[in-house]
């Protein structure tokens, strides 16, 4: 199995509550951030490891290591022993106290989750709501939430500050929500309001975006430079891309807006999608009208469909499939990414024929950029736009872990 490739992945956040340092301040310091990264993108990695993956002589490398424990940001022990001759290198590891709050409001419930450094989730909670979330209200149950953890599950943790996954798009410099139509948000500076809600620094950004990163970095398009990632919730679709290794958001950060896409029409059956766009047509609610249900989280919508013989529902889905494949040839035509990822309901859409909608792609793409495209599932399944919006928080402190070992 090759070795996983660590590649230096800078996402462009769009908020973050406190005066960024976009420039590493001298070689110590991106050493630091590059030793930080890797053991966070790989997991557990020896001294020996690290040192060849730097380039750095072990000395260095050892004295960053120290570095990073004394800020608490990882943890060293012995590995395991395997009949070695020799003295082994100690392992490095991510210090499981450092988190940060991620949250994903939606139009049926606000979902949020304390997730560390080494992406393990130590509490989760979705709170259901029967009416839509306010912007000032999020920040309200975003804040309440960590103060209830802070006496139980999160009491030996340091909380360094939140991300927001947002259905609609966000202004990269201030996190504003420019507009959040399913939520009613329009013009919602979220970002200060987490801010003076929480006392924590903030991140705010479109849940597709994010959880393009999250896929990217971890998930199944975790090696692949060429992404194009479209996610299906209750609030519509949305989508991420990454080029070159990098995520693409945009002059203002709202690029990925796939579900306001047009897509032609497929057939004579698929008239009326001329006029509507992607999201109205490919609808989890169309989805759960047609298989009598109301809230439902997704392997409980995957099953419905997948048990049903109503030939209503084999319609419904078979009409959903192929103008999603219209829409997916589009992004292929434009951007020719290698991978395309579905999340959400798209991919519960997809794995009723994968083979199939693949082929519809290909059919429709230009041979030059279809040809060797491929199609695959979100594996981070209901933590991919959690874990984005972690990644998103994390992002300062990856970027210059110097600046925590000054708090």
């Amino acid at each position: 199995m090759p070795r996983p490739v660590v590649r230096r992945y800078e996402q462009q956040i769009p908020y973050s509550g406190r005066v960024s340092r976009t420039k590493q301040t001298g070689v110590r310091e991106a050493n630091l951030s590059h030793v930080l990264r890797l053991v966070h993108l790989n997991g557990p990695l020896s001294r020996a490891i690290i040192t060849a993956r730097t380039g750095l002589n072990r000395s260095t490398v050892g004295d960053l290591v120290t570095e990073l424990t004394g800020a608490g940001l990882v943890l060293e022990r012995e590995p395991a022993a395997h009949g070695r001759v020799g003295r082994p290198s100690p392992v490095v590891d991510i210090d499981p106290r450092p988190v940060v709050v991620a949250a994903n409001p939606e139009v049926d419930a606000l979902t949020v989750a304390a997730v560390g450094l080494d992406r393990g989730i130590r509490a989760r909670a979705r709170l259901e709501r029967n009416e839509l979330l306010t912007p000032a209200e999020t920040a309200r149950l975003i804040a309440a939430q960590i103060q209830a953890w802070r006496g139980d599950e999160l009491a030996d943790a340091r909380v360094l500050s939140v991300g927001v996954a947002v259905p609609g798009p966000v202004r990269a410099a201030d996190g504003l929500v420019r507009a959040a139509p399913h939520l009613q948000w329009t013009d919602a500076p979220l970002g200060p309001l987490v801010t003076e809600a929480t006392g924590l620094p903030a991140a705010i950004g479109n849940d597709a975006n994010m959880g393009a990163v999250a896929e990217h970095l971890f998930g199944a398009a975790r090696g692949v430079d060429h992404v194009v990632y479209l996610n299906g919730g209750a609030s519509g679709i949305g989508g991420g891309i990454i080029i070159g290794g990098r995520a693409l958001v945009g002059a203002g950060g709202y690029a990925g807006e796939f579900g306001q896409s047009r897509p032609a029409v497929a057939s004579e059956d698929d008239r009326r999608s001329a006029l509507g766009t992607l999201e109205d047509e490919v609808s989890r609610r169309r989805l759960l009208d047609v298989v009598g249900l109301r809230a439902v989280d997704e392997p409980e919508l995957a099953e419905a469909l997948a048990s049903s013989s109503d030939p209503a529902v084999v319609a419904e889905v078979t009409r959903q499939r192929r103008i999603l494949a219209t829409a997916l040839a589009n992004a292929v035509n434009g951007l020719n990414p290698s991978v395309l990822v579905l999340g959400g309901f798209l991919a519960t859409i997809a794995a009723q024929d994968l083979p199939g909608l693949l082929a519809d792609v290909r059919a429709q793409s230009m041979p030059t950029s279809g040809e060797d495209i491929d199609i695959r599932l979100a594996t981070l399944a209901g933590d991919r736009l959690l874990i984005g919006a972690a990644e998103a928080a994390f992002a300062e402190l990856l970027r210059d872990p110097i600046a925590a070992l000054a708090h």
